[in-house]
């Protein structure tokens, strides 16, 4: 059994947004119709259906929207890991991404918690994950 942990398989769609992780920026799509972010990266617009999507730095900044804490391993590549902090992240753009806290206290976690990026190197990955604002 390969217990290798999983990263992502980058597409000709996505490729931009994990180059811009690896990087150390976010970069977001944007739909040049009708002005909402998009994620996960799309080759249309999930609120139009328009094909012109632009791909935008964005800071990052956003808060927890809503969390959730693992105390069991959520996969068997993540045993030792435990607690994982999952986390809803609501970015200042208003989209909202699926992702882990960081150098956090867990009694600290709290809806509405101000976050900022980590990039977490995972082999040949890089990841957005999140740690609280300063």
């Amino acid at each position: 059994m390969d217990l290798s942990k999983p990263v992502p398989n980058p597409t000709p769609t996505s490729q931009q947004y994990w180059d811009a992780l690896a990087a150390g920026d976010v970069k977001l799509q944007q739909c040049d119709d009708c002005g909402s972010w998009v994620f996960y990266p799309r080759s249309h617009c999930s609120h139009c259906l328009s094909p012109n999507l632009t791909w935008k730095t964005v800071s990052g900044e956003g808060e927890v929207y809503s969390f959730t804490i693992a105390r069991s391993p959520t996969a068997p590549q993540f045993a030792g890991e435990e607690p994982q902090y999952i986390a809803v992240i609501e970015l200042n753009e208003g989209i909202r991404l699926n992702s882990v806290l960081t150098e956090v206290n867990e009694a600290d976690i709290k809806v509405g918690m101000k976050v900022v990026p980590v990039f977490h190197r995972e082999g040949d990955a890089t990841l957005l994950y999140f740690k609280p604002a300063s």
